[in-house]
């Protein structure tokens, strides 16, 4: 799931360190993909002060929400559906479809969130400005070998841009996805582009995803 499918699990949290953990995962990813983390090896210190154990419980809830997700029938038979829809839009490019859509089904889940104010996006940006960046160097120092810096740099332009607010109207998702993919693909694409994969996502979204808050409620029903 992406940042704002996992705030809905955390949405009515008063403490904004587990709302950050909720998110660090995907954040520290975003930063170097090859991090890779285990925050329960080292509960003996980070769960002493109130604020690293949020910021670990937030994490841990991350990690189950999308394990949950990741192996429901809701993200197998979607992803799968928007493979088939993808397929054209994308078989002049080097794009694995199938990991298009498998981002694309995320991010079109945050855009259904914002769209039926299932959750306030600025509340979000508003948790994370209020951590404390020492707990955030903390926490870091703590569970293994991170740049500090640079990942204080990505967060506050994460947290500035507020890009995620961008999800509201449809179109951004396109941008948003190509821009994923440029990560793993060299490509070059055009506004026909753009327009179609737009399109393919507004009538996946009005056709096929009626009944996202499914998922949802699936997970919350499940998690601890």
């Amino acid at each position: 799931m992406n940042f704002l499918s996992h705030y809905y699990f955390e949405r009515y949290s008063p403490h904004s360190e587990r709302i950050l953990g909720a998110l660090l995962p995907d954040l520290l990813k975003n930063v170097d993909k090859g991090y890779n983390f285990h925050p329960q090896r080292f509960e003996e210190v980070l769960f002493i002060h109130p604020k690293t154990m949020s910021v670990s419980e937030g994490w841990y809830r991350h990690v189950e929400v999308d394990r949950l997700f990741h192996t429901s029938n809701f993200f197998l038979e979607h992803t799968h559906a928007l493979r088939r829809k993808l397929d054209t839009v994308v078989a002049h490019l080097p794009i694995r479809a199938s990991f298009l859509a498998h981002i694309s089904l995320e991010l079109l889940l945050d855009h259904l969130l914002i769209d039926h104010t299932h959750v306030n996006p600025n509340r979000l940006y508003e948790h994370l400005e209020q951590v404390q960046k020492a707990t955030i160097e903390k926490y870091l120092q703590t569970i293994g070998e991170i740049d500090t810096v640079r990942f204080l740099e990505f967060y506050d332009r994460f947290v500035t841009s507020r890009y995620v607010l961008d999800y509201a109207d449809i179109s951004n998702l396109s941008y948003a996805l190509f821009n994923i993919c440029k990560r793993v693909w060299t490509f070059e694409n055009n506004a026909e582009d753009y327009d179609r994969l737009t399109e393919c996502l507004r009538l996946y979204k009005e056709q096929s995803l009626l009944n996202y808050m499914d998922i949802f409620q699936e997970i919350q029903d499940k998690i601890v």
